[in-house]
């Protein structure tokens, strides 16, 4: 009974606070376009964050729903019977496994294995579009040395390499076709393998600036399977984000609430490579309104390079709003609004040809309700209305994570995603498993 009554608290919260945000949103009409739905139109690039592991702005966001999940000495929360330790049945009694852990030189190396299944492909989730298939989606190997300036000067480097179903969501498809990972060699049917991280880092004190091929700091969702309380994404992380940039990003922590992003790269999801004019603005700042409230904005500005295999102009601009508000120790809620203005996508055949009406602008708003009940146990919904060029797009997903041991996370969900213009509906059962290392 009290599970039920739970389920229904979710769903009201959820519902109530996504009726809010739609009815005080304010959109420009602007011109029909049908991307997302025909099959014989031009389908936007899948777009991340993915995040890099070191930024500051994810140690505000990344794993949210599991940061009050732990015991304090001598309270195991619900779920533990008032014990801890090997045998209490606490998901937390184990060590993590990991397969190198970091030396005395500050060098690690890890990794994680994600299989899953969903019963039917998204309509914009392009993450999930091999339906009815139990699939490898992320075979993750990462080494890395973080660069931790407190002392003085300090250097460190992350590479990341990975293999299934989700690399062509993870390469530079932003680039040139055969540049970096962008390569016929890369991909093999629904299968690939991605490039998606080679940076070096450079940190003194509060200063830390990161050059070469990382992951956007842009978001709430990330690419990276053991960061995401869900297994399925959300419509605004695959087409109105990118995933990843070539270029140099400088984070500096300005107060011990406050720090500020500010970077240059070569356009959007480019891997060591500029397409067309790809040049723009990567910065933001995050900053703690309180000890559990964090408001974190981000943006791109500038000639994103490429936009659903096609070039942009030079005036694009987008940026994502998150705030992370921990209501109690246990219950988490997450509000982000996205915005993005494409323009002058066109045709390169040595310049740039603008097409009619071919400015895209979407906006999106997303929220989570993360409830977690013990080490084993966490529960969650997110609600969403996404509306490219005047057409609403809807999703509403209900999952559970369970934790039978420290290095294992079991996902299950049920999506429902709608499209009211287009009389279009499906319900979507997905589950997957991750195990880190």
């Amino acid at each position: 009974m009290r599970m039920t009554q739970l389920s229904i608290a979710f769903m009201a919260a959820c519902s109530f606070a996504a009726g809010q945000a739609a009815a005080q949103g304010i959109i420009q009409p602007v011109p029909e376009a049908q991307y997302y739905v025909q099959q014989d139109a031009v389908q936007p690039s899948p777009s991340d964050l993915a995040v890099p592991a070191v930024t500051d702005v994810n140690k505000a966001k990344d794993d949210t729903w599991q940061k009050d999940g732990g015991h304090q000495k001598g309270d195991c929360g619900i779920g533990c019977n008032g014990k801890c330790g090997k045998g209490a049945g606490c998901c937390d009694s184990l060590k993590p496994f990991e397969i190198y852990p970091r030396d005395c030189r500050g060098i690690k190396i890890g990794g994680w294995t994600q299989f899953g299944y969903h019963s039917q492909d998204s309509i914009a989730d392009f993450f999930n579009q091999y339906e009815d298939h139990l699939a490898l989606h992320q075979q993750w190997m990462y080494i890395e040395r973080e660069a931790d300036g407190s002392c003085g000067l300090d250097w460190g480097f992350r590479f990341d390499m990975m293999y299934g179903i989700d690399a062509n969501n993870t390469q530079a498809f932003g680039n040139t076709p055969g540049r970096w990972d962008y390569a016929d060699s890369f991909q093999h049917g629904e299968y690939g393998w991605a490039l998606p991280q080679l940076y070096l880092e450079v940190a003194y004190h509060d200063l830390s600036v990161k050059a070469g091929h990382f992951y956007t700091t842009i978001g709430y969702e990330v690419v990276p399977a053991p960061d995401n309380f869900f297994y399925s994404h959300a419509f605004t992380m695959n087409n109105s984000k990118p995933f990843t940039h070539t270029g140099v990003l400088g984070t500096y922590d300005w107060t011990d609430r406050l720090t500020l992003f500010a970077g240059w790269t070569l356009g959007w999801d480019t891997g060591f490579d500029q397409f067309g004019g790809g040049n723009n603005w990567l910065g933001g700042f995050s900053y703690a309104l309180t000890d559990s409230v964090d408001f974190i904005y981000m943006s791109t500005w500038g000639d994103f390079g490429a936009y659903g295999g096609v070039r942009t102009g030079d005036d694009c601009y987008s940026h994502s709003i998150v705030l992370d508000v921990d209501i109690t120790e246990r219950l988490n809620y997450v509000f982000q609004s996205d915005w993005m203005k494409v323009q002058d996508i066109g045709i390169d055949d040595g310049e740039l040809v603008s097409l009619a009406g071919a400015n895209l602008e979407t906006f999106g708003i997303n929220q989570y309700l993360i409830y977690t009940l013990n080490d084993c146990w966490a529960f969650g919904a997110r609600l969403e209305w996404w509306k490219p060029e005047g057409e609403s797009f809807y999703n509403a997903t209900f999952g559970v994570n369970y934790r039978p041991h420290t290095n294992v996370v079991i996902r299950p969900e049920i999506r429902h995603e709608w499209v009211p213009t287009e009389n279009y509906e499906e319900t979507i059962f997905g589950i997957d498993m991750v195990l880190t290392y």
